[in-house]
């Protein structure tokens, strides 16, 4: 619909001159059914709606790919100010189009992008040193600073597949079936429940198929005695060690989630709120069924929008009696 000399919000045409700030005379205005009548009868584009081009959306996701094909093809990390700069925006406005479009800032795609080109490098065969300069470190001591939290282990550990990697486990039984738990020189790095305690060591060995597993002493059976301990009761509490391995957005996410308070329950639409993503709850609920930690990272208070139980890795009716125990308890 084409408008002339109208103070509709968004006119699509106005003939010639800014639109008037009082409502226009209804003899002055044409209603038109298409762009092409419009442009027929001599009126322009609004320059601000835009109706013949991109929507605002898919402009700003249009500007956010080329912003990532520039640091993916940047040998080193480049500035916020020389991304906006590239793509003819100023610095705060394309920051905040850039996380409301990726889930993550500029700074954190681009180490994201570093971290995949460190471990595609460390896979494909060449020395660690090879590695981190071609994925655009410019120096050692910068890698290795960050290198662990990337790649969850010693590089050199990483490059061979993780193999001699010491995983210490145990498994004990709760209530709610058998829970396996196991911790890397860093931390607990996962928190496995099921019915089957084999089951579980297998799928401890598909998890870490190059390392070697280590059956944990009577010391390391009193940590797996205290995440029993929590299951059957919330309200002691659960502080541990975490090893934690994942994409920046799915530690942003996880980390959340371990700031709702034992007893409460949020939606995923909330979490996504409140990491400052609020159109990223599908990647929200992808980040939950990633985790690896159960209990330890509450993926179990997340319920749906309408407050139904939503998928549980190890089990709805486990997610249900963990909520029910926390509610209860008050805790």
């Amino acid at each position: 619909m084409a408008i002339s000399g109208t103070r509709l919000q968004r006119p699509a045409f106005i003939a010639g001159r800014p639109a008037p700030r009082a409502l226009a005379n209804p003899r002055n205005v044409q209603i038109h059914d298409s762009l092409e009548s419009a442009r027929a009868t001599g009126f322009r584009p609004c320059r601000r709606c835009n109706p013949g081009g991109l929507s605002t959306e898919a402009e700003n996701a249009t500007l956010v790919a080329r912003a990532c094909r520039n640091i993916e093809q940047s040998e080193e990390e480049p500035s916020l100010e020389q991304l906006a700069a590239a793509i003819g925006r100023s610095p705060s406005y394309f920051h905040r189009v850039f996380r409301a479009t990726t889930g993550l800032t500029p700074k954190e795609y681009a180490a994201a992008h570093r971290a995949g080109k460190v471990r595609q490098g460390l896979a494909s065969g060449n020395s660690v040193t090879e590695a981190i300069y071609d994925a655009g470190f410019n120096s050692s001591g910068r890698f290795y600073e960050k290198s662990t939290g990337m790649l969850g282990m010693t590089p050199s550990h990483y490059r061979a597949g993780g193999t001699n990697e010491e995983i210490k486990f145990a498994v004990g039984q709760s209530s709610l079936g058998a829970i396996l738990v196991a911790s890397s020189t860093k931390g607990v790095a996962a928190i496995l429940l099921g019915e089957d305690p084999d089951e579980l060591v297998r799928n401890l060995q598909d998890r870490f198929p190059k390392a070697h597993l280590v059956g944990a002493d009577r010391d390391y059976e009193a940590l797996v005695a205290g995440v029993v301990g929590f299951v059957e009761a919330p309200g002691i509490g659960l502080d541990l060690p975490l090893d934690v391995r994942g994409t920046a957005f799915q530690q942003r996410v996880w980390q959340a989630l371990q700031e709702i308070p034992v007893g409460e329950a949020v939606s995923y639409a909330e979490i996504a709120e409140r990491i400052g993503f609020p159109k990223a709850v599908r990647a929200v609920a992808g980040a939950c069924a990633a985790n690896k930690l159960a209990v330890a990272i509450p993926c179990h208070r997340i319920v749906r929008k309408d407050g139904a139980l939503s998928g549980y890795a190890w089990g709805v009716e486990r997610k249900r009696a963990l909520l029910e125990r926390e509610s209860s308890q008050g805790a």
